[in-house]
């Protein structure tokens, strides 16, 4: 015979069971305590200085800011802002036409336009911007009379016009490098979509018209826009072309009023709303074309704005349970 143990808790009253049979008893909460960071307290509060450091040495200097809040809305300044808004856009247009066109002609299977579309790329890449702008406005100077035999005849200094050079030296400039970001678009295209339209019988120029391009539209547009941005900061140099956009009408309003680094202070702060508010555009033009490549599209800052607010407000006062 076996011996029969007594399974009574050590300590119970015989016959009475602390706990129930088959009951599990329930598990303690666990109390988190945050680790220190102290790092990021340090850091934080050095950044922190450095800002009112650097705040308060322009708040000595010999800044007149009313000048700035007088003149940001000018009407020469606003009309500078204009022009260079004008200016962005139509060389950019004309960049991302000319870009699609070298950037066919790039992958061609003809030697002679694949090599002078390459010929291009590499010039306009290669040299700097101020250099095609002045190339451009000095064109006179080795082309006297535009001649073009029974369709046009002029002075040369007459068709360079500022704007005509600020035109062509931003728009040429900018087509090598779209010719690069939509070859780039063109080749991401799997080689069987275009493989199954030439077996539907479309040809060369409609597989690429109606098959490729707009599938390539997804990797050509988000940096196209980085290119716009671009584009507003770089229009400053057609101030070497004598352009009035709004560097040179900042620069004109300094000059008489003696108020050079504030007219500067202007322009910068023109620069760096326009550059903003077509960021948040490019922001939202690259999620709506990345709907096709990720399964759930990324938060946008104003939800996770109320996303940490809601998890702040049901933050619980003491630990974290689990």
């Amino acid at each position: 015979m076996t011996d029969k143990f007594d399974k009574t808790p050590a300590g119970s009253p015989a016959g009475q069971v602390s706990v129930s049979k088959g009951a599990t008893p329930a598990p303690e909460n666990i109390k988190a305590i945050p680790v220190r960071h102290v790092g990021r307290w340090i850091s934080g509060v050095v950044v922190i200085g450095l800002l009112v450091a650097l705040g308060y040495a322009f708040s000595q200097g010999n800044i007149q800011w009313h000048a700035v809040g007088d003149k940001l809305f000018d009407s020469t300044v606003v009309a500078g802002a204009g022009r260079t808004l004008l200016i962005s856009v139509l060389a950019m247009v004309l960049g991302v036409v000319l870009g699609v066109v070298l950037a066919v002609m790039r992958l061609s299977r003809n030697p002679v336009t694949s090599w002078v579309a390459w010929l291009y790329i590499w010039f306009f890449r290669g040299t700097p911007v101020y250099v095609q702008l002045l190339l451009w406005f000095n064109l006179a100077l080795i082309f006297p009379v535009l001649n073009i035999p029974f369709i046009y005849k002029d002075e040369m200094t007459d068709v360079m016009t500022p704007f005509m050079c600020a035109l062509l030296g931003l728009a040429l400039n900018e087509a090598a490098y779209m010719a690069e970001i939509c070859r780039a678009g063109i080749q991401s295209v799997d080689e069987g979509q275009t493989e199954a339209s030439h077996a539907l019988g479309m040809t060369q120029g409609k597989t690429m018209r109606r098959v490729v391009l707009p599938q390539a539209l997804r990797v050509i547009i988000p940096p196209t826009g980085n290119e716009f941005i671009n584009m507003l900061k770089t229009s400053s140099l057609v101030y070497a072309v004598t352009y009035n956009e709004l560097l040179r009408s900042t620069s004109q309003i300094g000059s008489t009023s003696y108020a050079v680094m504030e007219m500067l202070f202007v322009a910068s702060i023109w620069y760096i709303v326009m550059t903003s508010v077509f960021s948040v555009g490019q922001y939202y033009l690259e999620r709506r074309y990345a709907r096709g490549s990720l399964r759930s599209l990324p938060l946008t800052p104003w939800q996770r704005v109320k996303v940490n607010l809601a998890a702040f407000g049901n933050r619980p006062s003491g630990g974290v349970s689990a």
